[in-house]
């Protein structure tokens, strides 16, 4: 353990750790180990940032070089969102793993900046390159929308860290859901202003108040292999298997129908809890 002196400023060693140091048991601080789940959480970071050189490499110079090809996009693209799913799937486990082993002291703040990038960055940079090769898009406003999704999810993340909540849950669409059901609109290739309408009515989930469950237990389980399914929509996808345009679509509209409806469960919760809560007073009033 290192102990800072406050007079001198200076960091000193226990004799103990001093003898462990020696051993080499002990050949760095503490906050500076990395844990399996730290691994993972990398691991997620370096998915996101991945699929900002594919958007950008396959989709965004192409188009604006003038050499752009349809399938060599139509790769890039859903090879960004696997990417995406792929970092979704190391938040999954980075959490599982923690739990069961252990995890470093800045093992949060790692968590954070990771989610940052795949699911904060990656998807607004989606965004903006979607407004830039899109026909019917007006490149400022999906600029706009972008920056609008990003700073959802910094708030977001930065609540995260302050707010306290009941065991469970989480306050507002979780980041990963966020940044996942940004993309299906996306790749929805529905018109703009419903794109844009349907993207900032997700950002404004995430930074909601809207409680959601956290993925334990059946519902991990669940979540696991609804992302692995994604993957094999969006391969099929990008390979141009008969039907594979048609299942990527039904796969994205079936993200956007569950983002939509988890919150009008959860208000519809709340609602009838708020009602028990009033009949239960009443009665007690009134013996």
């Amino acid at each position: 353990m290192t102990v800072v002196d406050p007079d001198t400023k200076a960091g000193w060693v226990p004799e103990a750790d001093a003898e462990s140091d020696a051993d080499g048991t002990e050949d760095m601080p503490l906050s500076m180990r990395l844990s399996i789940a730290d691994t993972l959480t990398l691991g997620n970071a370096t998915c996101g940032f991945m699929a900002v050189y594919f958007t950008t490499t396959g989709i965004l110079i192409p188009h604006l070089t003038g050499s752009e090809e349809t399938g060599m996009a139509r790769h890039s693209a859903a090879t960004a969102v696997i990417l995406m799913l792929l970092a979704a799937i190391f938040d999954l486990f980075d959490g599982l793993v923690a739990r069961k082993l252990r995890s470093s002291p800045m093992g949060a703040e790692l968590d954070n900046l990771s989610d940052l990038i795949s699911f904060g960055l990656a998807p607004a940079y989606f965004v903006l390159v979607y407004g830039m090769v899109a026909d019917d898009a007006h490149q400022r406003v999906s600029a706009l929308a972008a920056i609008v999704v990003l700073l959802a999810v910094v708030l977001r993340l930065a609540r995260f860290s302050c707010v306290t909540l009941k065991d469970g849950m989480f306050q507002g669409m979780p980041s990963p859901f966020g940044a996942l059901t940004v993309v299906s609109i996306v790749l929805l290739e529905l018109p703009f202003v419903p794109t844009l309408l349907a993207i900032i009515g997700v950002a404004w989930l995430m930074v909601s108040r809207v409680e959601y469950p956290k993925p334990r237990g059946i519902l991990a389980v669940a979540m696991l292999s609804w992302i692995v399914g994604a993957m094999g929509l969006l391969a099929a996808w990008a390979f141009d298997a008969p039907g594979g345009q048609l299942l990527l679509q039904t796969g994205c509209a079936l993200q956007v129908v569950l983002g939509a409806v988890i919150p009008l469960f959860a208000t519809a919760r709340r609602v009838n809890t708020f009602r028990d809560n009033r009949r239960e007073a009443r009665a007690a009033q009134h013996p």
